[in-house]
């Protein structure tokens, strides 16, 4: 909460200065970003870090289409609590089989660690207010989709059991799903052709809707430099 107040707190003061600023005369036709990147999932405990790029036509001051793209990679660990009721059953039963057959003590505590590559694919138009010389603020739909693979690694034989009989023996599967969501940042202009992007995406996805428990809502924050060249559009 503390660190939230922070940013709101610079965002205000950074519109306050800026405003006395005038308008920006150049737009380039042309944007093209790449950046670090991680995407944040809460309700797994997994974070991931990687590279973000956009790629994006200006069709006016206000109005750009563009290309978006993004790859993570990152390790948690799966835990019961987070598989669907069918998956949970499965599992317990093997578990259940195994304490049964003296293998595993009764407090034995399950979880299964894993590896994941994560990639997003998206598209769409994106608004821009140009008001203020040294900053530009955007926002855009979040709609695409995203393809993850995940590799479970197993530290135990009872882990190594439970991988098989979800998984099979490779321990590895993967899954595409469209996302949605919303995003937006803002664009601190150093020079009319580069500027430095500070980018979130709050998006909702159902990856592994046949094992986990229900849908999970993912954080994507980016930073890095933006070049702009061609036509200018401001015109």
């Amino acid at each position: 909460m503390r660190l939230s107040r922070i940013i709101v707190l610079f965002v205000f003061l950074l519109f306050c200065v800026v405003s006395a600023f005038p308008q920006q005369d150049y737009v380039g036709r042309f944007d093209v970003y790449g950046g670090y990147s991680f995407l944040s999932t809460p309700k797994l405990n997994l974070f991931e870090r990687g590279f973000h790029t956009q790629e994006g036509v200006n069709l006016n001051k206000w109005l750009s289409l563009g290309f978006d793209f993004s790859v993570f990679d990152g390790h948690s660990s799966l835990f019961p609590n987070m598989l669907n009721s069918a998956t949970q059953a499965k599992a317990g039963a093997a578990l259940a089989a195994m304490i049964g057959a003296g293998l595993v003590p009764p407090t034995y505590n399950l979880y299964v660690p894993y590896d994941v590559r994560t990639y997003t694919f998206a598209g769409g138009p994106q608004l821009n207010y140009r008001h203020f010389k040294l900053v530009t603020f955007f926002i855009h739909p979040s709609l695409g989709a995203m393809h993850q693979d995940t590799t479970a690694k197993p530290v135990d034989a009872v882990q190594t059991a439970i991988v098989a009989g979800l998984l099979g023996a490779s321990g590895k599967t993967s899954d595409t799903v469209v996302f949605y969501g919303i995003g937006g940042g803002i664009d601190l202009n150093v020079h009319k052709n580069v500027s430095f992007k500070l980018h979130t995406d709050f998006v909702h996805t159902k990856l592994y809707s046949g094992i986990l428990n229900g849908g999970e809502n993912d954080v994507r924050f980016s930073v890095g430099p933006v070049f702009h060249f061609g036509k200018n559009v401001a015109k």
